[in-house]
């Protein structure tokens, strides 16, 4: 890269070079040939080098006065001439090396070279985002300068231009190019040994798609994480061996799914997302009939979830681009659209859909729905997170947004892997199982509690491994005693243990630990402090051990 902008500057100022050492030169050459005289009035020859120093202030209008005698009038005719010739000289040199700072191509070259730089001294792991928006804005938000790094590409100069006005701290290495470029996709680091993989969740399937083959090309050892809109999608990248591929609408397809056959299931998920653990009355989805509003990607795939679910429904195959050309409005309530909802029978339907790609029709929709009937359960498919605050004035039962839907599953696979694999380990259990676990940690950590995961090596846990590698057997249930009293125990529940390939849910407490173990806990901040001090703290560990008083 630096080899090209040398190249970019010899080129432009390669005439302003040229100008500028003619117009020397001569001027130069004129004081040497002029028989100049001395101060005891002899006739002397000026050399090179004096009529070099001479020309050199002289053109940059420094004037230091004659040298290295006074002139004759001969001398001081052809400096005359000679001021006036370097001058343009200077002034057509000046004005290209102006003209060279604006050029776009030096321009784009240099924050090239320096987006390259940066990527290059990037120390910790980090993730290539491809296409900077709204749900990648929200990700960078709570994955960069943690464990991770961030490095983006967006071919839209405005995009970058905004990302950097938002001043994100660390800095977030950013540069304009197409994602679908593999150099571009080399220089944003695609091939470093710290590069953790790449995040493509562009709408169009088409482009995830040769951007998934292209990086799989690159770099086989990277992580690939790419959004799908459809079921034909998603089994295209699995062909492909990519393991983690999202799609919204699949996501919002099993949670409702969920929440109408096993409601705990779906209250457990929805936690590790921020619910609090309570599954309250508006929580709860209805077993009647549904009515869903749009035929798209999201009305198939809610069509999809019912079917499974059981539930009777109808689907009203609705164009919102189409509508609203029609009507040159977004107002939904005339006597044809409130026809419409009577035909579908909205007063003998316990939940409606509103699964469009129009926020706002969305809205108008399910507000008209309530006026025909009150008790009728609301849903609505909200586009844009800039719609947020309407969304929840409207008293929608719920509002599932796509953006957030895709970043939050794309934060928690790269940030949260236990949380993660424990969604997908619960959704194989029954809704009975579901509510003895939400029970249990609602008696012990109480309505809202945080959980944890960390893994037992000598970062996270140096007394504890320092007694494993002794041959020490030590149990979960040794962990749980309080360092206070180890009589008392701390406020924790395992819920899930990761070793190796092997996965176990809810683990025994009798259960041996082994380095390396990888643990998923449930507790509050000051409880997961104290279990933390004991893994780390050798006396603390051989007091709960029963090892001293």
């Amino acid at each position: 890269m630096n080899e090209q902008i040398v190249w970019i500057v010899l080129k432009r100022l390669r005439t302003p070079f040229l100008v500028i050492i003619i117009t020397f030169a001569i001027s130069i050459l004129g004081l040497v040939l002029i028989q100049g005289t001395d101060n005891n009035g002899h006739p002397y020859q000026m050399t090179f080098f004096d009529a070099f120093y001479f020309v050199t202030y002289m053109a940059s209008t420094i004037g230091f006065g004659e040298a290295p005698y006074t002139f004759n009038y001969e001398q001081r005719m052809w400096v005359s001439f000679a001021i006036y010739f370097t001058v343009v000289g200077w002034f057509y040199g000046i004005g290209a090396i102006v003209s060279l700072i604006q050029d776009e191509a030096l321009k784009k070259a240099l924050g090239r070279n320096s987006f390259q730089n940066s990527v290059k001294h990037l120390n910790k792991p980090f993730f290539i985002i491809l296409g900077y928006n709204s749900i990648t804005k929200s990700i960078i938000d709570r994955l960069n300068g943690q464990d991770y790094r961030v490095v983006v590409l967006d071919k839209d100069e405005d995009k970058i231009d905004e990302l950097i006005l938002e001043n994100f701290y660390p800095d977030v290495p950013a540069f304009v190019g197409d994602a679908t470029n593999q150099k571009m996709l080399k220089i944003a680091g695609i091939h470093q040994k710290n590069c953790a993989g790449i995040i493509s969740l562009f709408e169009d399937d088409m482009v995830n798609s040769k951007i998934a083959t292209i990086s799989k090309l690159l770099n086989k050892k990277i992580d690939i994480i790419v959004k799908a809109t459809s079921q034909q999608q998603v089994e295209h990248f699995n062909s492909m061996d990519l393991q983690h591929v999202k799609n919204p609408f699949d996501i919002i397809s099993k949670r409702i799914y969920y929440g109408i056959t096993a409601p705990h299931i779906w209250l457990l998920e929805m936690w590790l997302y921020g619910h609090i653990l309570k599954l309250k009355k508006r929580d709860r989805f209805p077993t009647g009939r549904y009515i869903i509003y749009g035929n798209g990607r999201m009305g198939q795939a809610i069509k999809e979830g019912l079917e499974k679910a059981g539930i009777e429904y109808v689907m009203k195959d609705f164009d919102s681009q189409k509508y609203i050309k029609e009507k040159n409005s977004t107002i939904f309530g005339d006597d044809e659209d409130i026809e419409t909802l009577l035909s579908l029978h909205v007063k003998e339907s316990e939940a409606i859909i509103a699964a469009t790609k129009n926020d706002l029709l969305n809205l108008t929709i399910l507000n008209k729905a309530k006026q025909l009937n009150p008790k009728i359960f609301t849903m609505a498919r909200e586009n844009a997170l800039d719609d947020l605050n309407i969304f929840q004035a409207s008293k929608i039962n719920k509002i599932y947004i796509v953006e957030k839907i895709l970043a939050d599953a794309t934060y928690n696979y790269i940030a949260r892997p236990l949380a993660d694999l424990f969604i997908q380990e619960a959704r194989k259990k029954d809704d009975e199982w579901a509510e003895v676990i939400v029970h249990m940690l609602n008696n012990i950590t109480g309505m809202n509690p945080m959980y944890f995961e960390t893994q037992l090596n000598d970062e996270n846990a140096y007394a504890l491994t320092l007694k494993l590698q002794e041959g020490e057997n030590i149990t979960l249930a040794d962990l749980r005693r309080s360092r206070v009293d180890r009589n008392e125990l701390l406020h924790v529940v395992f819920l899930l243990l990761k070793r190796g390939d092997e996965v176990y849910l809810m683990p025994d407490a009798r259960m041996n630990l082994k380095i390396g173990d990888e643990l998923l806990i449930v507790s509050d901040e000051d409880n997961y402090d104290d279990f933390e001090y004991i893994m780390n703290n050798i006396y603390e560990l051989e007091y709960v051990l029963g090892y001293r008083d």
